[in-house]
C-alpha cells in the first residue's frame, strides 16, 4: 500500500514577493484579513502552519480608510503609559488623526496568530499614510482586493 508524505516547507524553500495594497476607500476589517492571509502565507499551496511562510505587504494610503456604523464615535484604542493609572484611550476619530496607520496595524495584528511566528509575520507589514511607500527596489506588484 502506498501512502503519501506530508508536505511540510523548509525555511530555504520558501520564495516570498513583495505586494502592494492601496487602502483607499476600504473597509478596515475585510482589508485587515485579506492581509493577514498574505502574511501568513495561506494563499500559497506550501502553506505550513508552523513555519513562517507569508509574504511582504506594502499598504499605501491608510488615512483614506472606512468604518462601518458608528465605529469613528465608538470604537476605542488603549494603550498603558506603563505608570500607574496610565491607561490611556482614544476613539477611532481622533487616531485617524493622530496616527492612521495605527488603525490597520492594530486591526491585521488582531488576526494573527499571538506566538512568536505571529509576531515575526506582523514585521513584515510596512503601513504608509500617503501613496508613496519607498520600497521599489523590492519591485511589489500591486494587489486589487
Amino acid at each position: 500500500m502506498y501512502t503519501q508524505k506530508t508536505f511540510s516547507a523548509k525555511k530555504e524553500e520558501m520564495d516570498r514577493k513583495w505586494w502592494v495594497i492601496d487602502a483607499t476607500d476600504m473597509v478596515v476589517g475585510r482589508l485587515a484579513t485579506e492581509v493577514a492571509n498574505l502574511l501568513r502565507g495561506k494563499h500559497k499551496p506550501t502553506f505550513t502552519p508552523n513555519q513562517e511562510c507569508g509574504d511582504y505587504v506594502v499598504i499605501t494610503n491608510c488615512e483614506k480608510v472606512k468604518l462601518t456604523g458608528n465605529k469613528w464615535a465608538d470604537k476605542k484604542y488603549y494603550w498603558h503609559t506603563n505608570h500607574i493609572g496610565g491607561l490611556k484611550s482614544r476613539t477611532a476619530k481622533v487616531q485617524l488623526e493622530r496616527h492612521p496607520e495605527l488603525i490597520v496595524m492594530n486591526a491585521v495584528k488582531g488576526m494573527l496568530p499571538k506566538t512568536t511566528i505571529g509576531r515575526k509575520q506582523l514585521t513584515k507589514l510596512k503601513v504608509n499614510v500617503g501613496p508613496d511607500h519607498g520600497n521599489e527596489a523590492q519591485k511589489p506588484e500591486a494587489k486589487t482586493l
